[in-house]
């Protein structure tokens, strides 16, 4: 029998235990830093001077002080002082600092990057996989060079959004 959780190593009742109220309730504490977690920044290596309860942080690769030893974990202030929670492959939270989510991809934190397979806008798919170069203009015995800046112009600026390879 394990003592605590396999994801979140959140403390269990044992049978006959003593004082089950105080794993409970760390439990608990645990289980509100876990869920729907916010954090007031990403990548902090010393803890802040004056923490509330309820504030969190994702600690740096290099941390310092009450937080050594926690690289990458979730740390959130208690009355009860500092609790960590490690990171794991797919966490994601809300950084406060950064105004994005921020997700754990197995091995560090990433901030602000969407991975998806397509978007969609009320049902109707507005971007997907990146398709294959679209040529510039060129050839044809009537040039017309106002249609063709105004083509290379749409194809240099959906190029530099990412939307399309370069040509």
């Amino acid at each position: 029998m394990t003592d605590t959780t396999a994801r979140l190593a959140l403390p269990l009742l044992q049978p006959g235990q003593a004082q089950k109220e105080l794993f409970h309730d760390e439990a608990l504490t645990l289980l509100d830093l876990a869920v729907q977690p916010v954090v007031e920044a990403v990548g902090l290596d010393t803890p802040p001077a004056d923490p509330v309860p309820g504030q969190a942080w994702i600690v740096g690769t290099a941390p310092a002080g009450d937080w050594a030893g926690q690289p990458g974990a979730l740390a959130g202030w208690t009355e009860g002082g500092w609790r960590f929670i490690a990171a794991i492959d797919g966490a994601s939270v809300w950084s406060r600092a950064d105004r994005c989510r921020a997700r754990h991809d197995g091995g560090a934190w990433v901030v602000g990057e969407a991975r998806v397979r397509h978007v969609s806008v009320g049902g109707v798919p507005v971007l997907g996989a990146r398709a294959a170069a679209v040529s510039d203009p060129a050839g044809g015995a009537t040039v017309d060079a106002e249609a063709r800046g105004a083509v290379a112009g749409i194809l240099a600026a959906m190029r530099a959004h990412g939307l399309i390879e370069g040509g």
